[in-house]
């Protein structure tokens, strides 16, 4: 019997890296591990994830380029920043509010 699991970031909030110098918006959240298991498998076993687990994706971003992310939860940190993602995908999913949070875009009211 499989554990249901509860998010602890949600759609919108921005996190970073526990290891790896990137950080990025959460557009989408898996309950437990969802991607290959080539994909799995090529993460170095000293720091592989467990698969029970919530899994993000981000438009993530680091210092030279800007890219989507599959990070498991227990690699992932709020980020408290309040410095913009500039990932060019951010603007046709969210809309950046006043205090700086991201609210996911309404499609139906475009």
């Amino acid at each position: 019997m499989s554990k249901t699991h509860t998010a602890k970031f949600q759609i919108g909030q921005i996190v970073r890296h526990r290891l790896y110098p990137f950080r990025g918006v959460v557009f989408d959240i898996d309950p437990t591990f969802n991607n290959t298991e080539e994909w799995y498998q090529a993460i170095p076993a000293d720091i592989r994830p467990i698969k029970d687990q919530p899994y993000y994706h981000l438009l993530a971003e680091n210092a030279e380029t800007e890219y989507v992310a599959y990070v498991s939860e227990q690699n992932l940190l709020a980020d408290s920043s309040k410095d913009p993602i500039r990932h060019p995908q951010v603007s046709e999913m969210f809309v950046r509010d006043k205090s700086g949070a991201y609210r996911p875009r309404n499609h139906s009211l475009n």
